[in-house]
């Protein structure tokens, strides 16, 4: 049998801490910078917590 392999897009985009805890970037911040405010996109620059109904699928594809 095969190893499993990770999802490499979901291992591009979350990260998980040591407390279970899964993070992700902020939307709306590839183009289009000039127009949003310096405190918005200081904001965007920090992760966000994954919803709680999307943990258990994403945790899965994360895993090895």
């Amino acid at each position: 049998m095969p190893k499993m392999k990770t999802k490499s897009s979901a291992k591009k985009r979350f990260r998980m801490n040591k407390n279970g805890v899964i993070k992700r970037g902020c939307q709306n911040r590839s183009h289009i910078m000039t127009k949003k405010s310096s405190k918005r996109k200081m904001r965007l620059r920090a992760g966000e917590k994954v919803a709680k109904a999307d943990q258990a699928k994403i945790a899965k594809a994360i895993e090895v």
